[in-house]
Formats: structure tokens, sequence, C-alpha cells
């Protein structure tokens, strides 16, 4: 019996234990909790409730997210807004610099919503907010979590010209899954993002997926085959939690075993490093993606 027909299947309200997660604690996270409540700083990781928040704070590591709050696309795993985007805020890579500068981050992972609204996809204000943030923080390290910008490459350069430590760009799903569950994107362009990334000089690339939407376990492992095959050097494996009731509902959970198993087949493959877990997000442990 394959370890996928051995795990259970359960109805969505009842998470299994390994999902349970404690009350972020600690002084640490105390103190950036206070200095975001006082400056009113936006994280993803406050407004997306994230399980490691606490632990990734304790670390000093935190998540931006860039561009506003309202996406042009409409994935039906994704918990962010969809609809016409505000006007561009070219005060923004200041902000988010001066909130890295006020919060003491070490490292800084900077997301943003998809802007297919723009000529350049938001290109321009990613490199801005990097260039900010090397100004006013020449110590803290960055990971740049970026969309596909439609895969064109002049908007690439410009995230390829300020020289992130890391980039990274999720693939979230295997390929069957890719059209239902990020509706406007398309499984080879992401591949070919990332390994254009690599091509043009980029250090470390990194990509995840998530789990629990009712892919296969060969079907994850043929994508971690092409993951490396574009030449990625980190991957998160994590499962898929719904947002709400209109969003993609969860096929199962996944069991520890198995993100263990994926683990190893990782680690084989020649993956630099490999997180694979049932809370494992994007950014979790980013720091040690650049050791």
């Amino acid at each position: 019996m394959s370890i996928e027909t051995q795990a259970s299947v359960l109805p969505p309200q009842r998470k299994p234990k390994w999902l349970r997660v404690k009350l972020p604690t600690g002084k640490k996270y105390t103190e950036l909790r206070g200095l975001v409540d006082k400056y009113d700083l936006h994280t993803i990781c406050t407004s997306g409730s994230c399980p490691n928040m606490g632990e990734c704070w304790g670390e000093g590591t935190a998540t931006f997210m860039i561009l506003g709050n309202i996406c042009t696309r409409s994935c039906g795993f994704c918990g962010v807004k969809t609809g016409r985007p505000e006007t561009v805020d070219w005060e923004e890579p200041e902000k988010v610099a001066r909130s890295i500068k006020i919060m003491d981050i070490k490292h800084a992972v900077i997301t943003s919503v998809d802007r297919d609204d723009l000529k350049d996809m938001g290109s321009i204000i990613w490199a801005e907010t990097v260039k900010a943030i090397r100004r006013m923080n020449p110590e803290t390290t960055l990971e740049t979590l970026i969309p596909d910008f439609q895969g064109v490459t002049r908007n690439i350069d410009r995230i390829v010209a300020v020289s992130p430590e890391v980039v990274s760009h999720n693939m979230e799903t295997v390929r069957r899954l890719t059209r239902e569950v990020r509706i406007q994107a398309k499984y080879d362009r992401s591949l070919e993002v990332l390994r254009y990334l690599k091509q043009e000089g980029i250090n470390r690339t990194k990509s995840g997926i998530m789990l629990g939407l009712g892919e296969l376990e060969q079907e994850v492992i043929q994508t971690l085959h092409d993951l490396r095959e574009a030449d990625v050097d980190v991957v998160t494996i994590g499962q898929y939690l719904q947002p709400t009731k209109k969003h993609l509902p969860v096929k199962r959970f996944v069991t520890p075993d198995e993100f263990n198993h994926y683990e190893q087949i990782g680690k084989e493959l020649g993956f630099r490093h490999v997180e694979s877990g049932a809370l494992v997000r994007s950014s979790y442990k980013a720091h040690k993606h650049i050791a």
C-alpha cells in the first residue's frame, strides 16, 4: 500500500493534532508585537495570522507585503482580496524599509499581490523596495517572494539587478491542479521564471508547494523533479488550509510521515535545503535558506 492510500481522509472541520499551534510567546516576540502595534506597521505575519509568527519573530525574521492588499488574480487557495487594486504608493519602499529598521529585522521576506494591471506589473516598486531596504538596513538580508510577472523578462531583470540573497517564486501545486488552484498562472511559466532567475545569476532560488488539494504522491514527486531540473535550490512543502468557505476545500490532511517522506526525497534529489511539514509556509525558517 502506498503512503498516499495509508493516510486517513478527514472532514474539513476536524483538524488533526499535528496542526495545533501554541500561542506565540517570548521576549523578542513581545517586543516586536508592541512595535507593530505602536507604529501601525504592516506585516503579512500578522495580517495572515501565520502559525509560525512567534518562532520567526523570535529569530529576527518577518515578512512584508507590498503593492497593496488587493490582487488582480483570483487563485482558489488564497485569502487575499481580488479586484481593482489601489493606486501605487511610491512612498511604500521607504515605509517598508523604515518598518524593518524599527523592528530591527535581521532577515526580511518581501512578497506582493499580483499587479497585472500595471505596465511593469509592479516590478519597479519591487526594485525600489529592495534598494530602500539596503540603504536603510545594510546588515539585513533579503528574500523576495515574487509573482511570475507574466514571464516578462524585462520585469524579472529588475529583480535580478538588485540581487536579493534569495529569490523565491512558488509553484503552489502540481501540474494537473494548477488551472484549478492558480487560475491565471501556468505551471511551465513558473518553472521558466525560476530557471531564468538562476541563469541570470541569482545565487539561491526557492519555491514552495501546498499539499492536501487532491494531488497524488507521484505528482508531488514529479513537481520536485521539475524544480530540481529548473536548478531550484530550496523548496518548502506545507499543508493547505482553507481560508474561507468560498475557497477550495481541503481534500485531506497530510500526515507528518508523508511530509518526512517528501523531505527525504527532496534531499536525495539534491536541494540545498528542504522544509517539509504541516505548518511550513513559504517564509518558514527563511533566514536559514541563505546559509
